[in-house]
């Protein structure tokens, strides 16, 4: 099931210029907030992470619309996705404070079992082991919102009940969906040693202690301001190839599983009479 919404996900990207926008668009932020990150620290990146994460809701609801219709036109990804902003946002809105509460919870829990000293370590795990089988369940939600056109709870009661139905699935989604990345990651980390190959050569003599201790800082530093931009243009490329393609496969997946709707055949009960006329009961 999982290659052949892959194949149709491929074909819908490579047919429909339109679904590159949103690549496009999240390619334009992640550089930006590289070179931000780097130029002003991590307090105007944290708030551009936020900014970034409400602009691309945008573009999500829109693919899931555009997939959704078959449609190819510009302004429509605009129209659905302003038609179903706040239905793609909320649900994950839902379980962002959800899975804060627990982790809350959790750490609550812990530091009263503990006698007062908390264990971060240990609470962090707890909700680890909380948050993945809920992101699992729920991860569908923004989809539902779109396909069926159901609210918050709706959306997410529909994204759990259909996951448990096709757990199998799912998971060979998720697993595909982490082929592709690390190929994307892959590629274009091979695309950014080359580029700046003579910056990064004196790792080549590194003994095994000084290459461990070799951190981001480190690195950002050996590449300077040159090494800065051309990171962000191996970025900007590598999200503009990733995410058109893991969003019309996620919208393909979402809806060869649903399906298409069958009509409901009623049965009534009757009998013929004589000159063939048909009497129900």
């Amino acid at each position: 099931m999982v290659l052949k919404e892959l194949q149709e996900a491929v074909r819908a990207v490579g047919q429909t210029p339109v679904l590159w926008i949103p690549g496009i668009v999240a390619g334009l932020l992640g550089a930006v907030l590289w070179i931000l990150l780097n130029l002003s620290g991590t307090f105007f990146a944290g708030r551009l992470v936020i900014i970034a994460g409400l602009v691309m809701v945008l573009f999500v609801a829109g693919t899931f619309g555009l997939v959704k219709k078959n449609e190819t036109g510009a302004g429509m990804i605009v129209r659905e996705g302003a038609r179903y902003y706040f239905r793609v946002l909320l649900p994950w809105l839902v379980i962002f404070f959800v899975l804060m509460l627990v982790f809350v919870v959790i750490t609550v829990v812990t530091l009263l079992l503990t006698g007062g000293s908390t264990d971060y370590e240990a609470a962090g795990l707890l909700a680890v082991f909380v948050m993945i089988p809920s992101l699992f369940l729920t991860f569908f939600c923004d989809t539902a919102a779109v396909y069926e056109d159901l609210r918050v709870f709706a959306s997410l009661r529909r994204s759990i009940g259909i996951v448990a139905s096709h757990t199998w699935d799912v998971l060979g989604f998720f697993v595909t969906c982490c082929v592709i990345s690390f190929l994307d990651c892959f590629v274009f980390a091979i695309i950014w040693e080359g580029l700046l190959f003579d910056k990064l050569e004196p790792l080549t003599h590194y003994n095994e202690t000084q290459f461990a201790a070799v951190s981001p800082q480190l690195l950002v530093t050996m590449i300077g301001p040159d090494g800065m931009w051309v990171t962000a243009a191996v970025i900007f490329l590598g999200v503009v190839f990733l995410v058109p393609l893991l969003l019309a496969f996620k919208a393909c997946f979402y809806r060869n599983m649903i399906g298409s709707p069958t009509a409901t055949v009623q049965q009534v009960t009757g009998e013929f009479d004589s000159k063939g006329r048909w009497y129900k009961y």
